[in-house]
């Protein structure tokens, strides 16, 4: 009968390096504190509920429009934008907020707002005054606003953005840009302003 084969040993078996249990306890250690405070976070999200600031215009007002027979137009309106923040336990930054009035691709009048801090569940608004410097208009240019004023509907473009900064509790501050891109309407036989939705995004 065949002998079965002995079973060769080289000795006692070699124990487990001491760095590398410490390497396995440290990276315990590390993905446990990463899922609580992944925990922390969202628990304090759902507690805070914390609301984006935002800025959107709000009303505005155009004064007669004025065109001399050589086609130079003037342009005077009145735009209020409010910058708005829903959160009843933060505070937020506004800062950077430069905002163009343009027609047709022509820039009309810079809007701009110095620092300024919005307080919790709070608004801040702000009365622009645009008044142009005398636009030279082309054919084209002076029909479309010959047209606009027989069809009572009188348009212009509002592009721009604010810094908005606002701490979340203590789970850190945010920071983002609050972009405005809207055509504003108005009825130019009595200047009222057609309300629209013309509110801020955040990137």
């Amino acid at each position: 009968m065949p002998r079965p084969n002995p079973k060769f040993s080289s000795g006692r078996e070699r124990p487990t390096p001491l760095w590398l249990w410490c390497a396995a306890i440290v990276c315990t250690i590390i993905t446990l504190a990463v899922i609580i405070a992944g925990i922390v976070t969202f628990i304090g999200y759902l507690v805070i509920h914390p609301r984006v600031p935002y800025v959107s215009v709000i009303d505005g007002h155009l004064d007669p429009l004025r065109i001399d027979y050589a086609g130079i137009l003037q342009i005077q309106a009145t735009i209020l934008i409010r910058a708005q923040n829903g959160n009843k336990k933060a505070h937020a930054s506004f800062s950077h907020s430069n905002y163009t009035l343009s027609l047709n691709g022509e820039d009309i009048a810079r809007l701009v707002a110095p620092p300024f801090e919005v307080s919790k569940n709070s608004s801040v608004d702000f009365n622009y005054l645009v008044q142009s410097s005398p636009i030279p208009l082309n054919p084209e240019q002076a029909q479309n606003v010959d047209t606009a004023l027989k069809r009572d509907y009188f348009t212009l473009d509002l592009k721009g953005s604010a810094r908005v900064r606002w701490r979340v509790g203590r789970l850190g501050s945010v920071r983002f840009l609050c972009h405005l891109d809207c055509h504003l309407h108005f009825h130019p036989s009595n200047g009222t302003y057609i309300p629209s939705r013309c509110t801020s995004n955040a990137k």
